[in-house]
């Protein structure tokens, strides 16, 4: 059942498993929703996580009636999240935008994550691929945004696309389509990351970083740069492109359950 969190300008949707379980937060990319985890969320209740997935400002179930959506609006809100739980410091699993979300939100309230783990993060001061800035904006620009974005979105699965892609990018073009939500993923993809990206010195939490070896541009350097960044590990997922954690969700949750064996649980 969905719950949901009041926020200055609107709700935030999430769904919580509940139990006794070390609590683990999951919070999507850009232009999707908390269905996202739905292979992941699942397999890491089952290894005896207490999980809760939510949605961004601006997609899914949560409101589309923000002033804001920089990925510092989006931490805040993970912070307030973790503060309405109030169920101990949490490993926080970041998607895309949601990467540097959660770095801001390591540093803005250490005391609530335990760990992070950022799924295809960016390494601080490096920009997005002029090529793929365009792209995105092209996509994004008319009354096409929707399908653009739904065409973008199959692109993200190089080798293993979920077998529930198609539907699902149906679902997700419904949801562009309810009012304000191209308005909130528009201004999600002009926001600059460098103001939380900026904050990964600040993190002293352990870190994997979680990479599709398939992904646009140099997944291994980007990577490196990142866990260099922050002091944290690396886990690169052969095959897997932007959203490693759907194309290839049981390797990636062993690469999460292996480093939370060992730097959180030990």
């Amino acid at each position: 059942m969905t719950a949901y969190l009041d926020r200055p300008g609107g709700r935030i949707a999430y769904d919580d498993t509940g139990g006794d379980g070390q609590l683990a937060v999951l919070v999507p990319g850009m232009g999707d929703t908390r269905v996202s985890f739905r292979f992941f969320a699942p397999a890491l209740a089952a290894a005896g996580y207490r999980v809760v997935t939510m949605d961004l400002r601006g997609a899914g179930e949560s409101d589309a009636t923000f002033d804001s959506y920089t990925p510092e609006d989006m931490g805040d809100d993970l912070v307030a999240l973790l503060a309405e739980l109030d169920a101990g410091p949490a490993l926080v699993v970041g998607a895309s935008i949601a990467a540097a979300a959660a770095v801001w939100a390591a540093a803005e309230a250490p005391e609530r994550v335990a760990a992070l783990v950022l799924l295809r993060a960016y390494p601080p001061g490096v920009p997005i691929p002029l090529a793929q800035r365009v792209l995105g904006a092209i996509l994004l620009a008319g009354p096409w945004a929707a399908a653009g974005w739904s065409l973008a979105f199959k692109s993200f699965f190089p080798s293993r696309p979920p077998a529930d892609l198609d539907a699902y990018r149906a679902r997700l073009r419904a949801m562009l389509r309810e009012p304000g939500r191209v308005a909130a993923l528009r201004a999600m993809a002009a926001a600059s990351k460098d103001a939380a990206n900026a904050r990964m010195a600040e993190v002293t939490q352990p870190t994997l970083v979680v990479l599709g070896a398939a992904d646009v541009g140099d997944p291994a350097a980007d990577a490196r740069a990142v866990a260099d960044a922050i002091g944290g590990e690396v886990a690169l997922i052969p095959g897997a492109g932007h959203y490693p954690h759907v194309e290839h969700p049981q390797e990636t949750l062993e690469a999460v359950l292996a480093f939370a064996r060992r730097r959180v649980h030990a």
